[in-house]
Order: structure tokens, then C-alpha cells, then sequence
């Protein structure tokens, strides 16, 4: 007969055969004990990469940035009680980002449960709504009976973590004493017992597309648009049905149809400016909107689609109902590269027209007024990021924090530069765990650069331990500006009397001193070549490496305000007598 220790080896060798076989090979680990027979038995097996982060936070984002950069799913797991809260943030932004997690708990078994016992909370379906699924472990002690039943369970969370919309799913293990496993037993080659799951592709029938077609042929203003999506394959299919429809796209620079090998003539990125801009606004009323993705980063993009008294249409193989504006008339639940294939194939080819060249001649406009920022010869936040998109390398991976650094991109990602794959923390939109996200994304991507706010930065510095131990190849660029940078642009800046206590919040860090502590190669640009000069050592260095780039927030301000009265100046002008 086996013992305890026999037996959980048996289970959880089975276990771990499953989620092999349904193709997950990499797992975070967060040190702890009740975790121990599942730490160990991964950790012995040749099939499992496992990255190991003290901090669960950390890890969370962590597994995120590993899934994300390979749209594929990630294990991660921690030991019982709060350990497995820390995780929520990161399980937050995956079920709203749409990438597959599979989470593993460990717990205290249940005669421990609500009696006092120590790192002990109440871990069934701790993660709510944020997960596509919870799952209790069995492992008796008298038998292998449930070990079948233990796999397909393995294979079902593991498929709905990747069936469309992708999300987390959670696990949860509760493990008895003894907790050391038999690490010279072999695996049983139990995977025979594991069911194979398999899924298809969502498409319309024939005479809903034809219908859908005849729609779009009797539109004369429409414009589609492109947020971020966990769905790529369809982009040179989406650029195709712009050019067959003559609609202009607006790509969010998380769609990654600026920087795509594909024609630009149509793609229109500059539309958060001259958006801002009431005549430009006037001159552009759709009678039609096909979006895809996710909302795009721009408000006012946002606020001009609540303007647009237009038949509006929404896109989404993982169905699910993304229409903040509350604008949407038709929802389609179906792959979208079949989607605009089919519909190219039945469309009229449009003539070029008085309506995309609005859109073309704005985009023009606003990117002429733009590029003139690059005259200044001081480093400002504007300068900055023109610069890092000049030198960042061809290929590269940029990760944008959130607040200030992805609205940024998104004035100055100017559309066929250079082959640029940009992400972002983009479900949530949270400055907490970016750090941790971007060394994920570093571990796929050799060479990823981060840029970052200080406050993002601080929130998670606890990432960089994990970049020093895993000897990451990030480069992040920090824009100092000693506080909420994006508070400046908002209503609140009005408020004098409280703004810097409440909003503003300066903190005076000196960041140097974090890249000593983690032992990061660190260089403070003052000046645009001293800029230019960082960037090329922190290329060379190939490691952990922090440019820090100080500037004001009022200059900020000061510096958009230029840009908009100026372009406000151009369109008036230019634009003078244009009538749709």
C-alpha cells in the first residue's frame, strides 16, 4: 500500500503530464511551503521552464508579460493565504487583457479551514468574477481512483484559459502533511488519460455576410477602427477591406497597424490631436463605423464616436460585449480575418473621395505640426519620446506604462517608420505591476524596452529583483517628472490649493540608487544627446539597464497647449471653406 508521500508524487505527476500534453511549459513560482510538493516535482521535470519570484505581486505580472508576449498560456504558483491575494492585481488585467493564466494555489486541506489555523483565508473562488473558472483539486489518500478525474480537469481549465476571450482560470491544491514529494519516482505515463480538447473558428453564414456587404456598399463617410487585439492574424485583411471600402483606418498603436509591412495610405494615426479640434470635428460626421479590438487609448477618439450618429458595428471573435460608448448597433461574433475577407470578396471597389482625403490631409497636418517639436534642442517629455522611437533598433518590442507614456506614443507613433511591436497593460489600465509585465516580456523578447512614468516605476520596483535573478535583457526608459504627469491635463489641475498633495504627489526619489541596489547599468539624459549617447550604451550592455530622463510637468502642459494652438492655426487656414 502507498503512503501519503507515494501517493501525492502519483497525483500530481499525473497532474502535471496533463497540463504538459494541453501545452504548458512554463511556470512562476513564488517560494513558499505549502506549495513545496508542486514546486519540487516541477522543478525536477525537463518538460517545465519555471521562473522563480519572491515577491507574488511581482510574479502575477510576471506570468502575465510570459503570456502576453507569446499569446500562449502560463502556470503560476504560490503557497496558501495572502500569497495568493497578492496574485489579484495580475489576474485583474488577464481577464480584462484577455490573456491566458492558469493559477495555482496551494491551500490547507479542508480540516483546517475556518478553525485559526495560520496562513489560512478562504481561497475557493477567491478571484471571483475575474476568472473564467474555478477548480478544487481531490487528492485522496487511499487511492488512485481520482487521478483521471484530475487530469480532465487539468485539460478543461487549460482549455478555457486559451478558448476565446483568453483569460486566467484558477486551481486550487489543498495539500495535507508530509509535503515533501518522492522526487526519485518516475513519471507513470499516465497521458493516455488525458481528454484532447478541440475548438473551432466562429464564422457567419453565407447570407448574413451578403447582407452585412450590401450594409457597407450604401456607406459613404465610414471609417474603421483598430484598438488593441488579441487577434493579429487579421490585419492584412483589415488593411485590404480599408482599401477596397475606401474607409480610413485609426489605429490605436496597440492595433500594430502603424508599423505593419503593409500600405499606409489609409491608416490614419494622428486622430487623438486633431480630434481635440472643433472644426476639424465638424468637417468629419460618419455614416458608418466598423471597429475591431478593443477600445482604443484615445478620449477624444472616444468622444467622437459618442458624436457620430452612425450605423455602428463591433467586431469580436471572443464575443464579448466591448461598447463603452453604447453607440454599437450590430455586434459580430466571429473571427476577424474571415470576416474581412468574406466581405472584400462581395464589396464594390470605392474610388478614392473627398472623405478620405479629409482624413489623410488632417493626418498631414497634425504630423507637419508634430515633427515641429523636434526643432527644440532641449530634451522635453515631446523630444524624448521622438527620440526613443528614432533609436530604438528595428524589430524591437517597446512596452508602454500606462498614463502619460502610451498617450504619448500615441501622438508621436507616426505610421510606417520602422517594424515596432508595441505593448501595453492596456485591460485594467493600472501603473501597478509594468515593471514585472515588461521583464515577462523581456524573457521571450530579448532586447524589450520599457517606458515608464516614476510613480509606475515605483509601484513596482520590486520587479527589477526579479530582471537581476533572471538576467532579463530590458532596457527602461524612466521619464521623471517627479509626480502624477497626468494629472496636469485633467479638470483636478484647477485646484490649486490641494493639487500637489492630492494629485501631483512629488516624491524626490533618487532613482540612481535603485539601479545600484538591483545592479542595473544606469544613466541620467539630461540633454538629447546625452539621450542618444544612454541609448546606445544601454543597447551594448545587454542586461538590466535604466535611462532616466528628468522633466517638468508644467513644461508638459505648456508644451501641448503649443501644439494644439498651432495646428488650430494650420486647420483654419488650410481647411478654410472645406464643406463634406
Amino acid at each position: 500500500m502507498m503512503n501519503h508521500q507515494q501517493q501525492i508524487t502519483r497525483y500530481l505527476n499525473a497532474w502535471i503530464d496533463a497540463m504538459v500534453l494541453c501545452d504548458v511549459h512554463e511556470v512562476v513560482i513564488s517560494p513558499g511551503s505549502r506549495s513545496t510538493p508542486l514546486a519540487l516535482l516541477f522543478q525536477e521535470r525537463e518538460e517545465i521552464t519555471t521562473y522563480i519570484d519572491v515577491d507574488e505581486r511581482s510574479a502575477g505580472f510576471l506570468a502575465l508579460g510570459l503570456a502576453k508576449a507569446q499569446r500562449k498560456p502560463v502556470a503560476l504558483l504560490c503557497t496558501s493565504g495572502t500569497a495568493a491575494a497578492n496574485y489579484y492585481p495580475a489576474i485583474v488585467e488577464a481577464k480584462l487583457s484577455r490573456v491566458p493564466l492558469v493559477v495555482l494555489t496551494a491551500d490547507r486541506p479542508y480540516e483546517l479551514q475556518n478553525v485559526g489555523a495560520a496562513q489560512t483565508i478562504g481561497q475557493e473562488n477567491l478571484y471571483g468574477i475575474h476568472v473564467k473558472g474555478f477548480y478544487q483539486l481531490q487528492i485522496p489518500e487511499s487511492s488512485l481512483d481520482l487521478i483521471q478525474y484530475n487530469q480532465m480537469i487539468a485539460a478543461r481549465a487549460i482549455e478555457l484559459a486559451c478558448d476565446k476571450p483568453q483569460g486566467p482560470v484558477h486551481l486550487n491544491f489543498p495539500f495535507r502533511e508530509p509535503l515533501l514529494p518522492d522526487l526519485t519516482a518516475e513519471p507513470q505515463g499516465t497521458q493516455s488519460l488525458v481528454p484532447l480538447i478541440h475548438s473551432g473558428v466562429r464564422t457567419l453564414s453565407e447570407k448574413e455576410m451578403t447582407v452585412s456587404a450590401a450594409s457597407l456598399n450604401h456607406a459613404k463617410r465610414g471609417v474603421i477602427v483598430c484598438g488593441p487585439s488579441d487577434s493579429i492574424d487579421y490585419l492584412k485583411a483589415v488593411v485590404s477591406l480599408s482599401a477596397t471600402t475606401g474607409f480610413p483606418i485609426l489605429a490605436d498603436p496597440l492595433s500594430q497597424l502603424r508599423c505593419g509591412d503593409w500600405s499606409h495610405n489609409l491608416i490614419i494615426e494622428s486622430y487623438d490631436t486633431f480630434l481635440r479640434n472643433e472644426t476639424a470635428v465638424s468637417l468629419l460626421e460618419a455614416d458608418f463605423i466598423l471597429r475591431f479590438g478593443a477600445m482604443p487609448v484615445s478620449k477624444s477618439l472616444m468622444q467622437w464616436l459618442n458624436r457620430q450618429k452612425a450605423e455602428y458595428w463591433v467586431v469580436d471573435s471572443g464575443g464579448g460585449w466591448r461598447d463603452p460608448t453604447g453607440r454599437a448597433t450590430q455586434m459580430f461574433y466571429c473571427d476577424e480575418r474571415i470576416f474581412c475577407e468574406q466581405l472584400c470578396e462581395k464589396l464594390d471597389q470605392k474610388q478614392s473621395g473627398f472623405w478620405q482625403i479629409l482624413w489623410q490631409k488632417l493626418n498631414r497636418l497634425t504630423q507637419s505640426v508634430l515633427q515641429d517639436v523636434t526643432e527644440s534642442e532641449a530634451l522635453t517629455e515631446e523630444t524624448a519620446y521622438i527620440d526613443c522611437l528614432h533609436l530604438f533598433p528595428e524589430r524591437s518590442v517597446v512596452f508602454a506604462g500606462n498614463s502619460m507614456p502610451i498617450r504619448m506614443l500615441d501622438t508621436f507613433l507616426a505610421g510606417g517608420q520602422k517594424q515596432l511591436t508595441i505593448q501595453a497593460n492596456r485591460g485594467a489600465n493600472g501603473i501597478d505591476g509594468v515593471v514585472s509585465t515588461a521583464v515577462g516580456v523581456s524573457l521571450v523578447n530579448p532586447g524589450t524596452y520599457l517606458m515608464i512614468g516614476d510613480l509606475s516605476f515605483f509601484h513596482d520596483m520590486n520587479g527589477l529583483l526579479a530582471a537581476r535573478q533572471l538576467k532579463a535583457d530590458l532596457t527602461i526608459i524612466l521619464i521623471n517628472n517627479d509626480g502624477g504627469g497626468i494629472f496636469s491635463f485633467l479638470p483636478q489641475a484647477a485646484e490649486a490649493k490641494h493639487f500637489e498633495t492630492l494629485f501631483g504627489t512629488p516624491h524626490g526619489l533618487q532613482f540612481a540608487h535603485s539601479a545600484a541596489l538591483y545592479g542595473a547599468f544606469y544613466r541620467k539624459a539630461a540633454t538629447r544627446n546625452e539621450l542618444e549617447e544612454a541609448m546606445e550604451e544601454a543597447t551594448d550592455h545587454h542586461g538590466l539597464s535604466l535611462i532616466e530622463i528628468p522633466t517638468q510637468r508644467s513644461e508638459n502642459v505648456v508644451a501641448r497647449r503649443v501644439i494644439a494652438d498651432r495646428l488650430e492655426q494650420l486647420i483654419g487656414t488650410v481647411l478654410a471653406g472645406e464643406s463634406r
